[in-house]
């Protein structure tokens, strides 16, 4: 379900549902439903979104009785849903990357529809389970690099770190991580960014284009495409995580992205 409660007057109104509704407003282009102006995806539910949501009622949804509210399993987003734009646009991106800031989300979205392509992530399904995973690993691109400082990295041969200082050197960065010496030699030996370069590691946290390019490898090298083509949430993360660690708040994610992406 992408929103988990209900959205308008009396309603619950979470910042992440109200979002939802907000750029599904401005996305929904069917019948004689028009705003006077676009609504801003802030998830702060007020007057103007409220009056929308009455307005797609009177205008969209033929009901009796126009509550200006929406609620998840009710006919006002399943109306919502079939007559939304399909497509990764600045509106959707903003709803399904919840957690996260405006003016980072605006610097990845041209780097999305710009990159997702050459790496055949090309499909609405694709798309919707790589933003799922990058949303959930970085909450939303709020985080490019790992809390930790990598000590516990440090000596772990399986990670190719065999020189003192490995561990924080070349600890978890991107939006999914890339971490230890062997894995930065990779790629970059890949990408011919010269991440071996002492100090140059940071790179991939500090510039937007590193981050997300590392990760559009990551899901290249590990054949994630032939996952998400299963629509195998499940398998997708395991090869991500490792395990199922934050599961639901992965599915939390793919069922915002669904909602906008998918027919």
């Amino acid at each position: 379900m992408c929103i988990k409660s209900s959205v308008g007057l009396h309603g619950t109104n979470s910042k992440t549902d109200v979002k939802v509704i907000q750029a599904a407003l401005n996305l929904y282009t069917s019948g004689s439903f028009l705003l006077e102006s676009k609504l801003t995806v802030d998830g702060q539910i007020g007057p103007k979104t409220i009056q929308a949501i009455t307005l797609l009622q009177k205008s969209s949804v033929q009901i009796s009785k126009p509550d200006g509210k929406v609620d998840p399993k009710g006919k006002t987003l399943k109306t919502l849903k079939q007559g939304v734009t399909k497509g990764l646009s600045e509106y959707a991106l903003a709803a399904i990357m919840a957690h996260g800031k405006s003016s980072v989300i605006n610097k990845y979205f041209p780097l999305l529809q710009n990159n997702l392509s050459r790496y055949q992530i090309n499909s609405p399904l694709r798309i919707a389970h790589f933003l799922a995973q990058v949303g959930h690993e970085s909450l939303s691109f709020r985080y490019t690099e790992e809390l930790a400082s990598g000590a516990n990295y440090e000596g772990n041969l399986a990670l190719g770190n065999t020189q003192s200082g490995d561990g924080v050197r070349f600890k978890g960065r991107g939006l999914i991580q890339l971490t230890g010496r062997s894995n930065y030699s990779e790629y970059a030996e890949y990408s011919r960014i010269d991440l071996m370069k002492k100090g140059n590691e940071v790179l991939v946290a500090l510039t937007p284009a590193y981050a997300l390019d590392v990760s559009l490898w990551f899901w290249n090298k590990r054949r994630l495409n032939t996952k998400a083509d299963k629509d195998d949430l499940r398998g997708v993360t395991y090869r991500v995580n490792g395990g199922y660690t934050g599961l639901q708040d992965r599915r939390d994610y793919l069922d915002r992205a669904k909602f906008f992406l998918l027919p």
